[in-house]
């Protein structure tokens, strides 16, 4: 099976924080900042199989801090982990005071791309190689949230079984 690098897929995307972003506490709005997150995946998972991908799960999106209108957001994106057709992507969300240089690590997330061939039809992915100590740090954790996830994913489709799918005015 072809192998790839984590670096092959990594990818970075810096804003600004205008008032039209944020919410009623003054800082970036969260379906904001998770839009942001899924687009940068995306890109990263897209980059790794060179394939069309999917959002098969957003597993996790902490968020640490809040982000304000004197900041900065920049999002960093890599493939961290691969199943067969399944790729874990991480972000890391790191905030920048752009009056003081603080930063902080604003939010982190994990999502999972499954990549498709031409047919939409799921495809082998190649494995993923880590050489920092970040990505082996996530790489060696992986298994432990791919079988987070496939609990969690169970319990989510029996739970959908008791789900009335009638609108209330039905």
């Amino acid at each position: 099976m072809e192998k790839r690098f984590a670096r092959e897929s990594r990818c970075f995307k810096t804003s600004r924080i205008f008032p039209t972003d944020v919410n009623n506490h003054n800082t970036l709005f969260g379906g904001k900042l998770m839009s942001y997150i899924d687009d940068i995946a995306s890109i990263a998972a897209h980059k790794h199989c060179r394939r069309s991908v999917v959002t098969a799960s957003t597993d996790s999106v902490d968020f640490l801090y809040p982000i304000h209108t004197s900041d900065s957001v920049c999002l960093e994106s890599f493939v961290t982990w691969t199943g067969k057709s399944s790729m874990e992507v991480f972000v890391k969300v790191v905030t920048e005071d752009l009056k003081t240089g603080e930063r902080k690590i604003a939010a982190t997330s994990f999502l999972t791309f499954v990549a498709l061939d031409d047919n939409k039809v799921p495809v082998e992915v190649p494995h993923v190689i880590p050489e920092t100590e970040e990505e082996t740090k996530l790489h060696e954790s992986a298994p432990q949230r791919a079988e987070m996830r496939r609990i969690r994913r169970g319990e989510s489709k029996r739970l959908a079984e008791f789900f009335t799918m009638k609108y209330p005015w039905e």
